[in-house]
C-alpha cells in the first residue's frame, strides 16, 4: 500500500514538473511600451489607495526600467516586481512618489511592488520574479533588498531570506506595513 501511494506521489510530482517545463514564462525588464500593461496589472492587484498610477509608473520606468522584472505568458503581462536602488537603508513613502531618487550605484535594492494578476496566483510566478530580483541585486554588488508588506505576508517573504524588522515608517495608502530586509 505504501509503495502504491509513493508511486502516485511520484506521478503527481512528475506531472507538475512536466507542466512547468511546458509553460515557459518570459522574464524581462520594462520599457515605456509596457506602461499600459504595468498600470493595468497594478490596478488589478492593489486597492486604489495603495496602487501606483499610470503617471507614476511612467516616471518609474523612465528612471529605473531595468529594475522592473516583468513576467509574460505569451504576450500577456501576468506578474511584475519593481523598485529602485538607493543608499538609504530604509524604505520611505517619498521613494514611492519620487522616481528620481533612484541611484543606480546604490547599496540597497528596494522592492515597491510584487504583483500577480489573480487568475495566475498560486503558481510560484511572484517567487520566480523575487528570486530574479535577488540574483540581479547580488550580481550588482548590492548590500541586499528591502521591502514592506502587510503582516499577513511576512511568512511569504521569510523563506527568500527576508527578515522582519518591525513596523515600517511608511504609511503608504494609510496601511500598517512591516519592513523586511534581505542582507547578503
Amino acid at each position: 500500500m505504501d509503495n502504491e501511494k509513493n508511486l502516485k506521489d511520484e506521478f503527481k510530482k512528475a506531472d507538475i514538473e512536466s507542466i512547468n517545463l511546458c509553460h515557459h514564462r518570459e522574464i524581462r525588464t520594462a520599457t515605456i511600451n509596457d506602461l499600459e500593461a504595468v498600470a493595468a496589472v497594478e490596478a488589478e492587484c492593489f486597492p486604489a489607495a495603495e496602487a501606483a498610477t499610470k503617471e507614476e509608473f511612467a516616471e518609474r520606468i523612465k528612471f529605473y526600467g531595468d529594475h522592473f522584472w516583468l513576467m509574460f505568458d505569451a504576450d500577456k503581462l501576468i506578474a511584475f516586481v519593481d523598485g529602485f536602488v538607493t543608499d538609504h537603508p530604509d524604505l520611505t513613502d517619498e521613494m514611492y512618489e519620487n522616481a528620481s531618487m533612484h541611484n543606480e550605484k546604490g547599496a540597497w535594492q528596494m522592492i515597491f511592488g510584487v504583483n500577480t494578476i489573480p487568475s495566475y496566483r498560486q503558481h510560484g510566478y511572484a517567487g520566480e520574479l523575487i528570486r530574479k530580483a535577488i540574483l540581479d541585486a547580488k550580481s550588482h554588488g548590492r548590500k541586499g533588498l528591502v521591502l514592506t508588506c502587510k503582516d499577513k505576508l511576512i511568512h511569504y517573504y521569510a523563506p527568500f531570506g527576508f527578515v522582519d524588522e518591525g513596523i515600517s515608517e511608511s504609511v503608504h495608502g494609510n496601511v500598517v506595513w512591516h519592513q523586511m530586509r534581505l542582507t547578503f
